[in-house]
């Protein structure tokens, strides 16, 4: 539960096992303590300085715009269109009605590979339904040429099957590929057993075509009209989703009660949630760690105590020399910025940027600074710049 991890805050890898009780039974298993060892080894100090720009109400994503300007969504179902040369912000209208609450309400934003020539933005966001609430995917026409921005011609092409009471893990994240697949992060809901049932997307990475029809590739495209979609299974709640620089695919996930994942994401794979976890559950109830059912893909890094991820990125820019190439994650209980080495081995954490308040989302800007979301009410939109 996201909002219990506000009680955790980072202290060194080598001694959280002991001071913390988010860690679980086998957290001193002699690779647990090697791969903490390591990591606090070898660490970079990227010099960098913060500027803050603007405040948003519980924002929750953004992305850019080739002029600059920035869409960020808001979660009570607002999005804003923000130009930095002139401060100013305003509503688009057309927004689908959400279903705030929980952590739900307005979601991640997407631009369509061709949105050049097509113009066409995705959303997601919860809603309530039959069953409950559940996470929604929808596309439209962003027309930036009238007085008042709109979004037209939606069209809804993904939810989450089934919807189930209760408004956390969403995730639903969402990514293209280099090859206009669109890619979506579908959390468990705090039910557990879905995360390993095909008739269910939820605890899943879903691969779709760009219209929402499933993808002739996909891995189990036998098992069912639900399987169709699916392309790892056994997930919690995946907040982080991208590609580096190789074309590899990475997910980053809130454990449960300690274990936050960083996962290599591999065509067809089980990652083993809830079955097996490097955390327990809220109730004490202990999970048995990866190393005990090899069978399941494990994480390449796991944080106890937690980082509360909140997102994803690969900084692929020039201006930041030290994070090239590198994973940046959103913090929201360790209120920081995580710099990870993907290409080490082990993969590990090379840098903590102490932002002292909970980060929600991360966007490398095109001239190479850093666009950073604070989470929350009168949450700042930051800017990392070469100090």
């Amino acid at each position: 539960m996201e909002a219990l991890r506000q009680k955790f805050f980072y202290l060194p890898l080598l001694m959280g096992c002991t001071l913390l009780s988010a860690c679980n039974a086998q957290s001193n298993s002699s690779s647990e303590v090697k791969q903490a060892t390591e990591s606090t080894t070898a660490m970079i100090d990227q010099s960098y300085r913060v500027e803050k720009v603007a405040t948003f109400d519980e924002p929750w994503a953004m992305t850019e715009l080739v002029d600059g300007r920035l869409l960020i969504t808001e979660r009570r179902g607002k999005l804003k269109l923000y130009d930095p040369s002139s401060s100013q912000s305003i509503d688009i209208l057309g927004v689908p009605p959400v279903a705030y609450g929980g952590q739900g309400g307005l979601g991640d934003i997407a631009l369509h590979p061709d949105y050049k020539n097509n113009h066409q933005i995705y959303l997601s966001y919860a809603e309530k339904g039959n069953g409950g609430y559940g996470a929604v995917v929808v596309r439209g026409e962003l027309n930036l040429q009238e007085t008042n921005p709109q979004i037209r011609n939606i069209q809804r092409i993904w939810e989450q099957v089934p919807k189930v009471s209760g408004q956390g893990h969403y995730a639903h994240r969402m990514l293209f590929g280099k090859d206009g697949k669109l890619w979506i992060s579908s959390g468990e809901r705090q039910k557990f057993d879905p995360a390993q049932d095909m008739k269910s997307n939820l605890g899943k990475v879903i691969r779709l075509n760009d219209d929402g029809t499933v993808v002739a590739d996909n891995p189990f495209t036998q098992q069912g009209e639900i399987a169709k979609q699916v392309w790892s299974l056994g997930h919690r709640n995946p907040l982080g989703i991208a590609f580096d620089h190789k074309d590899q695919l990475w997910v980053v996930e809130m454990g449960p009660k300690g274990g936050d994942e960083l996962n290599l994401i591999h065509k067809g794979e089980n990652y083993g949630y809830p079955i097996v976890s490097n955390g327990d559950h809220y109730s004490g109830k202990e999970i048995p760690d990866h190393v005990t059912r090899p069978e399941f893909k494990a994480p390449e890094i796991s944080w106890t105590p937690v980082i509360s991820p909140s997102n994803l990125v690969f900084y692929q820019k020039q201006l930041f020399p030290q994070w090239t190439n590198k994973a940046l994650i959103g913090g929201l209980s360790s209120e920081a910025i995580i710099v990870v080495d993907t290409e080490s081995k082990p993969v590990r954490e090379i840098q903590r940027l102490n932002m002292k308040q909970r980060i929600r989302d991360i966007y490398p800007a095109h001239d190479g600074s850093i666009w950073v979301l604070e989470d929350g009410k009168n949450a700042g939109l930051l800017r990392l710049l070469l100090k």
